[in-house]
């Protein structure tokens, strides 16, 4: 969508046709507004080349008319250099292609937009890898991490970026193209052996010093090396067309070695006694970040660690084995460590190594106040790291902030979120304040504001605590050589804003909304822009985000969503509240299936806030008819099955050619999707009329039938029943209606949710007060217990009994001693699990029963598309199928001859209507075999 306005006017006229590619939409606006940094900019337009040709038409027709540019790659920038108040241009959506990799000469050819993880994908059947590995790397692209010389856990062995590439094709902000490793440039030489002395005296002093120019790679004796000096200028200097970056080989051996210390300090005192020893990774951490992950995961997530209460995990790699065991003895045996180990099993160092992947991921959001980023990688040499990290540590305590410290210790980069009060009247002074003094507390050190993130709006305007004013004039100076309107990125190095100015959250605390819901307002602040929902997770089973990998647009990623959505609550951009269109042309698509609340790390629950941005649009209002339709479908279906005949009479009606039509019609179907069909008698009535066999030796246990599995056609809880009676159970039903209200959930009608929550945990709870077991049919039902039941009703005392009570089948299995799996050695499962079931309850148990029958197991990750009301609705076929087609479709087609499992109704139905295959719950799996 565009739309004309007076500040792009001129640039979409000089683009002519091209000006399709150009979204000035306020949703998109919105969405770009910000990326993973404290910073909000408004840009006045958003645009998509296609190619590197059309690139260069939108950078050369935003120089003509003056319009300031920012590139943008996946927009995970901590500092904010991907913002940018004119046109930003999206180079993720259409340039990811890698033009070619040189398994002799080691290189690649490649977009800017080319994703980390794309990359090394491509060249590891050359057996080669990109050196530099950020944590963001399934979704950060190359040219971003060019831009902000990215460095990651293993820069220590395989350099930063900047040491990783060999050429760039670029367009400066004079228009002129360039290949930098074979141009040369004059005038920067001449400015270079002007200034010999400022260069050699304040630049290059140790690895991660990131802060600034890098003007050390343009010495003589580095000759003039103009792409190493490229990477980190942020995009101030021109925009990256092609890369050719520079690809390394893995060592084919590696070890590891723990190292625990009474403190983290200590931990960095002994960094330079160990570096002797070249290991290629070097990370720090402390008992605040194992506390943490063991809150989160529990005690069995931590294996045992060497005593002390701040530890090292380094990687020691070689191409001999018993060279690389006896350097690893060697550094244990030299390290002034309390205890250290060198870790030879693969498994337990992927799980020491994980408590520092999970730490970093837990670090942002595990205080008791939210915690942002803007001094978030400072580095300094790494002989000074001790006593900076104690410096840094008395610095947090006299400003009264908090944060979890963790980082890269062998380049002396320390990674830490704080909770800056930035809610408060005066949150920005006590933000500037802060920063002010940790960068002269940094310089004072020698070392870096910056040692991988850059500097962007963040740190730039505290430049002049690190370098001289000759120093900061030579910045200009270069600036003007490439960018001589400061159209490139302005506010970023040179001339920079202040650190104030621009804050995101400032806007939020003003909100009106913040005064009468502020614990709203907080939630969908608390995403921070890492885009992890932006990455492809699914191939290991991750669910979050299925929209955005269908559509590949950014509003319907959860990140899109929450940018969305701040702005709503923030009353900037998007300023009518509740009903803005923009909202919800961005929460259109989400499928609420939950996986952001799992897989986020700041714990987004897309779901719920959908739910409840639906319920306040329309409150006291019409709402559509599929509302009426499908969140009251558990009462039609009551009302159909309790009518003899009147089930059959649906299905004919639904069946039929233009009856059907009219009836999906007046229900808000789309035409495309079949009616399920209703059962003549519920559930629950076929088995009060059944004669069950069996002693009911173990007990009594209640089948909670939710209203799909109760009013559909279905066998899932008939073979429910049979498991129960062949283990010795005495199953039952209840005669009382108890929904969950997941339907009224879905479509917003929270107060009817609440309802239905109410009376059914009224007829529940006794159950558990009596301690008779629960189990749930339908997984996506069951997980109502445990995340929007206690949120809807918190103060409930039945919910609070029903949380965690109302059990999977898998769940109450795994409790049975007598519970034997059956043997389905060479069969292959497909197992689809429901998003629901992964996201909230978790699938563990039931991939443990699933992988003891001796089936190979197919386990799939994402969803299934329908999900719920969701995929039947009218507008989201495409995408519900689409959805569909990312995963479960190619699972299912690669195994035709498989077992297809699936728990949730939304699951075999998709699979039913899209594929024609017959899908079977683990209860009829179980109950078959």
């Amino acid at each position: 969508m565009t739309t004309t306005t007076a500040p792009h006017a001129q640039l979409l006229a000089r683009l002519g046709d091209l000006a399709e590619i150009v979204d000035t939409s306020t949703l998109t606006r919105a969405l770009y507004s910000s990326d993973a940094s404290l910073y909000r900019v408004e840009p006045q337009a958003v645009a998509y080349p296609r190619t590197t040709d059309e690139l260069v038409t939108l950078v050369r027709a935003a120089l003509d008319t003056g319009t300031p540019i920012t590139a943008r790659g996946a927009g995970t920038s901590c500092a904010g250099n991907a913002v940018g108040p004119g046109l930003v241009i999206d180079v993720a959506r259409h340039l990811h292609h890698i033009h070619a990799i040189d398994g002799v000469a080691r290189t690649a050819v490649i977009d800017p937009g080319v994703v980390q993880e794309q990359l090394q994908a491509a060249a590891r059947p050359h057996g080669l890898r990109l050196g530099p590995d950020p944590s963001t790397s399934n979704r950060c692209t190359v040219g971003g991490m060019i831009g902000n010389n990215a460095c990651g856990p293993r820069a220590l062995g395989y350099g930063r970026m900047a040491d990783n590439v060999v050429s760039l094709d670029v367009i400066t902000g004079t228009g002129e193209l360039m290949t930098l490793g074979v141009d040369d440039h004059p005038e920067l030489r001449s400015l270079v052996a002007a200034n010999l002395g400022v260069i050699r005296t304040e630049f290059g002093r140790f690895t991660r010093q990131v802060s600034g120019y890098s003007l050390e790679h343009l010495l003589p004796e580095q000759r003039f090396d103009l792409p190493k000096f490229f990477a980190g200028t942020e995009g101030t200097l021109g925009v990256i067309l092609r890369a050719t970056v520079r690809l390394v080989a893995d060592a084919p051996q590696r070890t590891m070695v723990a190292l625990g210390y009474p403190t983290m300090a200590d931990a960095g005192d002994d960094i330079a006694n160990l570096l002797q020893f070249r290991p290629t990774a070097c990370e720090g951490l402390d008992r605040r970040i194992v506390d943490v992950v063991t809150a989160k995961f529990g005690a069995a997530s931590v294996p045992t660690l060497p005593a002390g209460d701040g530890w090292m995990f380094l990687e020691v790699v070689g191409d001999d084995a018993a060279e690389v065991r006896g350097r690893a003895d060697a550094l244990v045996a030299a390290a002034r460590a309390t205890e250290g180990w060198v870790v030879d099993d693969t498994a337990r160092a992927a799980q020491l190594w994980k408590i520092r992947a999970d730490g970093a991921g837990l670090a942002g959001v595990s205080l008791d106040k939210p915690a942002y980023g803007g001094w978030e990688d400072a580095a300094v040499p790494p002989e000074h790291l001790g006593s900076y990290l104690r410096a840094f540590d008395d610095l947090l305590e006299r400003y009264g902030l908090h944060g979890l410290p963790y980082g890269h210790f062998g380049d002396g980069c320390v990674h830490c979120r704080i909770d800056f009060p930035l809610d408060e009247p005066d949150g920005a002074a006590r933000y500037k304040a802060f920063v002010e003094d940790a960068a002269r507390l940094v310089a004072g050190f020698g070392g870096s504001m910056s040692g991988e993130h850059g500097d962007g709006r963040a740190r730039s305007a505290l430049l002049p605590h690190m370098y001289s004013q000759a120093a900061l004039d030579l910045f200009a100076s270069v600036k003007h050589l490439f960018d001589p309107r400061n159209l490139l990125n302005p506010g970023v190095l040179v001339d920079p804003a202040p650190v104030e100015q621009d804050l995101r959250m400032i806007a939020a605390s003003r909100s009106p909304l913040n005064l009468t819901d502020p614990e709203f307002v907080e939630a969908v602040h608390q995403c921070s822009g890492v885009g992890k929902c932006l990455a492809n997770t699914t191939s290991a089973g991750g669910v979050m985000c299925p929209s955005f990998q269908a559509t590949r647009e950014e509003k319907d990623s959860t990140r899109g969503r929450a940018r969305a959505l701040q702005e709503m609550v923030n009353g900037s951009l998007i300023s009518e509240g509740w009903r803005s269109p923009e909202v919800h042309a961005a929460l259109d698509l989400c499928l609420s299936c939950k996986g952001c609340a799992r897989d986020c790390p700041t714990g987004i629950d897309m779901a719920a806030y959908k739910a409840r941005v639906t319920h306040e649009r329309y409150k006291g209002r019409l709402r559509p008819r599929n509302h009426y339709a499908l969140g009251w479908l558990p009462r039609w279906g009551r009302l159909i099955t309790a009518v003899p005949g009147l089930g059959s009479l649906i299905n004919v009606i639904g069946s039929a050619p233009v009856l059907g039509r009219l009836l999906r019609w007046g229900a808000g179907v789309d035409a495309r999707r079949q009616i399920p069909r209703f059962a003549n008698r519920s559930a629950r009535a076929r088995f009060r009329a059944a004669d069950l066999p069996g002693s009911g030796a173990k007990g009594r246990v209640l089948i909670w039938v939710d209203s799909f599995s109760d009013c559909f056609e279905s066998t899932s809880f008939a073979a429910m029943v049979q498991v129960l009676v062949r283990l010795g159970y005495d199953p039952e039903v209840l005669s009382d209606d108890a929904c969950c209200g997941l339907t009224w959930i879905s479509t917003g009608q929270l107060d009817g949710a609440r309802r239905q929550l109410t009376g059914a945990a009224a007829v529940l709870a006794p159950y558990v007060r009596d301690g008779i077991p629960i189990v749930g049919v339908e997984p996506s039902c069951t997980a109502v217990w445990r995340s929007d039941a206690p949120e809807l009703l918190p103060d409930d005392a039945n919910v609070r009994a029903l949380d965690g009570a109302v059990l999977t089948l898998a769940e109450f299995l795994s409790k049975d001693p007598d519970f034997v799996a059956p043997d389905l050695t060479g069969h292959t499962i497909v197992a689809q699990p429901h998003c629901h079931h992964a996201s909230v309850i978790g699938w563990a148990k039931d991939r443990a029963i699933l992988e003891s029958t001796g089936a190979t197991l197919v386990a799939v990750g994402g969803c299934c598309g329908l999900a719920g009301n969701f995929g039947v609705e009218r507008g989201h076929h495409d995408v519900s199928v689409a959805v569909f087609e990312h995963d479960l479709g190619p699972a299912v087609a690669a195994h035709p001859d498989a077992i297809v499992l699936a728990d949730g109704f939304s699951c075999q139905t998709q699979l039913t209507s899209l594929a024609g295959r017959a899908s079977m719950s683990l209860a009829e799996l179980l109950a078959t075999h």
